[in-house]
């Protein structure tokens, strides 16, 4: 229930954007879409994080609830957020590298990535503290993706 909360939630986003970007750059708008789209990544991936270092006390739901949102949020199209002439070197504000549109298949793999590492580690968050070693695999797919296609600061 609650991945279908947060898949509702960005579809919502998604379908009142269109209509403040009438007054707004698009490519801006775009670009807004998928930072708050990687806000959402980071919240889940805290609590998974703090959880596995033991920063944070074992919580098997939330554990499960915040590795079911990283599938859910890796399973949302993310087309519209990637327009060509939103690079860093079209937007100060971009941290998004040419790179995502010189090697869009290597980018799509990198999402590919990502969804698989999130779908193993779905498969176990809730089971124990132990089920969050796949966070490591999470953590690869984020920071080879990053590497990659986002210019570091």
């Amino acid at each position: 229930m609650h991945r279908t909360v947060i898949v509702s939630a960005i579809a919502l986003a998604a379908t009142v954007s269109p209509a403040l970007a009438q007054d707004r750059d698009p490519l801006a708008a775009a670009m807004s879409a998928r930072q708050s789209h990687m806000q959402l990544y980071a919240h889940n991936l805290g609590i998974l994080g703090g959880m596995a270092r033991g920063d944070m006390e074992y919580d098997a739901d939330m554990a499960a609830i915040a590795a079911a949102d990283l599938v859910a949020l890796a399973s949302v199209s993310q087309q519209a957020y990637w327009p060509e002439g939103s690079s860093n070197a079209d937007y100060e504000d971009s941290r998004a590298l040419p790179a995502i549109w010189e090697d869009s298949a290597g980018f799509e793999e990198a999402k590919a990535a990502l969804l698989a590492a999130a779908t193993a580690l779905a498969a176990t968050a809730g089971t124990g503290p132990e089920g969050l070693a796949g966070m490591r695999d999470v953590g690869g797919a984020c920071g080879a993706c990053h590497e990659t296609f986002q210019e570091s600061r």
